[in-house]
């Protein structure tokens, strides 16, 4: 049987949604073994000037929990 646990982590990017995607799922990996998979709760951007500087998610990382 396998057991998953979830958190929930924000990150962002200069670049893109999906940059900011990788760049989240990779940090968490360096700390969380087994991370699986991850929901994409929200996506935002900050403007300045009437230009997007920043894009921003809150995602929901998934994975398994060993004994």
């Amino acid at each position: 049987m396998s057991v998953a646990k979830v958190i929930e982590i924000s990150a962002s990017s200069p670049e893109s949604f999906g940059d900011a995607i990788r760049q989240g799922i990779a940090r968490a990996a360096d700390t969380i073994d087994d991370v699986r998979g991850a929901w994409i709760k929200e996506q935002k951007v900050f403007v300045e000037k009437g230009e997007v500087r920043e894009f921003s998610v809150d995602m929901k990382v998934t994975f398994l929990v060993h004994e």
